[in-house]
């Protein structure tokens, strides 16, 4: 059997591949990566040292970790938030968008051009338009019935909190939700004008108590409907979560609880393969004769792409990244000042210490090598209880908001980078003045 051998570096000792000679390898990987029992001794003795001054070292160790948490706290809530409207978007569609009044349900706009039109769109605008519209989609018409409605199931009822939409049998593919119990609205309803309702997860969480809602009988207002299906929860959303929600026949809204000025919205969700452009210049250029607007006009209406919400509402959340940075950056600073001072008193209390050291052979690097280490394990250890609460702390807001929970791997990474940093900035100075002592005069110390 042929002997192998391998070289280590650039050195001419060769091993064979046994046990034995791993070991002697192994020790000359970590010797030339600076591993000395030197650099061993030199943690024991920073180890010590930060046990000798435990509570100051603890109260520095708690300001880094306040700065940490804050950070990674609302770091990791704003994560959680970004992946269920990313959660949100993909089931609604990234295609989907909206046609509604350009102007709010609100406020009060002076407009220079020529009105032709209310300014509300008209149920039977929205008609023409689903009935007209070619390219293939789901179209969908809505509207918001009662917005902040108290629901009642016989002595139960809602917070004042529930929107009561007045929708179609396709609102359903629109807003990417799925029939949990019983079934959804169809067509026999909105001919009949039915009472019959469509209700979210959180409603039946509210009212039923973990019985089944189908065939009861619920209040909106005066009036009753039967529970004829349910919906999958779907979880918060920043533009209403269907889980707080009541749908009724659009018929049937149109009849009990809207009006001639109710405002409608019209939803489209393209087919696969229809690009998002050509689908609303088709839908504007549609809804423009149906608004009766001459190609000078304006158009008195506007389309809402659903991306376009997305891309505001993920604007907002840099926004409160950047704080959170700018917060637990402040916080750091405060840490390192600390630290530093601490570095310098233990400078001036361990003199005699560091002068023995010199006189029995240690070198200024060895020194400086010493309290590095000393600021260093006081930030990391530090960053690490900061990294752990500010998961725990971002999670805990997260499940409060009924949000995916979520591990920011980045962020920790950027965390013990930070601290690494900060621990190095504030020891290097009393590092260096520890190093620049005379080992006589320190010898001579009281």
């Amino acid at each position: 059997m042929n002997k192998r051998y391998f070289p280590i570096f650039t050195t001419n000792i060769y091993i064979r591949p046994n046990l034995d000679n791993m070991v002697v390898l192994i020790s000359k990987i970590l010797k030339r990566l600076g591993f000395t029992p030197l650099l061993k001794e030199n943690f024991q003795v920073a180890i010590n040292s930060i046990k000798t001054t435990r509570l100051r070292s603890t109260l520095t160790i708690l300001i880094i970790a306040i700065g940490i948490t804050s950070l990674i706290g609302i770091l990791t809530a704003t994560d959680s938030i970004k992946a269920l409207m990313k959660e949100n978007f993909g089931r609604m569609g990234a295609n989907s968008f909206t046609i509604r009044s350009q102007f709010s349900e609100t406020g009060s706009v002076t407009r220079r051009a020529r009105i032709i039109n209310d300014r509300n769109i008209t149920a039977s605008q929205a008609q023409d338009f689903v009935e007209n519209y070619r390219l293939p989609s789901i179209t969908t018409i809505f509207a918001n019935a009662v917005n902040n409605a108290t629901i009642k199931y016989g002595s139960v009822k809602t917070n004042p909190t529930v929107t009561v939409r007045a929708v179609d049998q396709n609102h359903i593919g629109y807003a990417g939700a799925i029939i949990d119990k019983g079934r959804n609205l169809n067509n026999r309803d909105l001919e009949a004008s039915a009472f019959t309702a469509v209700i979210g997860s959180a409603i039946v969480k509210a009212l039923f108590k973990g019985a089944d809602p189908v065939g009861k009988v619920i209040s909106v207002g005066a009036a009753r409907y039967e529970v004829v299906g349910t919906i999958v929860q779907q979880g918060s959303t920043f533009g209403g979560s269907v889980d707080n929600q009541v749908w009724i026949p659009l018929t049937n809204g149109k009849s009990t609880f809207l009006s001639d000025r109710s405002y409608y919205v019209i939803g489209i969700v393209p087919a696969e393969g229809v690009p998002q452009v050509k689908a609303m210049d088709a839908a504007e250029q549609l809804f423009r004769s149906i608004r009766r607007l001459s190609p000078v006009d304006q158009s008195d209406f506007r389309l809402t792409r659903s991306d376009a919400v997305m891309e505001d509402i993920m604007k907002i959340m840099s926004y409160v990244t950047i704080a959170a940075f700018v917060i637990g950056i402040i916080t750091l600073l405060g840490a390192a000042v600390g630290l530093m001072n601490i570095m310098l008193v233990s400078v001036k209390e361990r003199t005699r210490e560091i002068g023995t050291r010199k006189a029995i052979g240690a070198n200024s690097s060895t020194i400086k090598q010493q309290f590095l280490f000393e600021s260093i394990v006081i930030g990391q250890i530090g960053g690490l209880l900061g990294i752990v609460l500010g998961i725990l702390a971002g999670n805990i807001t997260a499940a409060i908001m009924k949000t995916p929970f979520v591990i920011p791997w980045l962020w920790m990474f950027f965390g013990v980078l930070v601290c690494l940093i900060v621990s190095v900035a504030s020891g290097y100075i009393p590092a260096v003045r520890a190093s620049k002592l005379d080992p006589i005069e320190a010898l001579r110390y009281e």
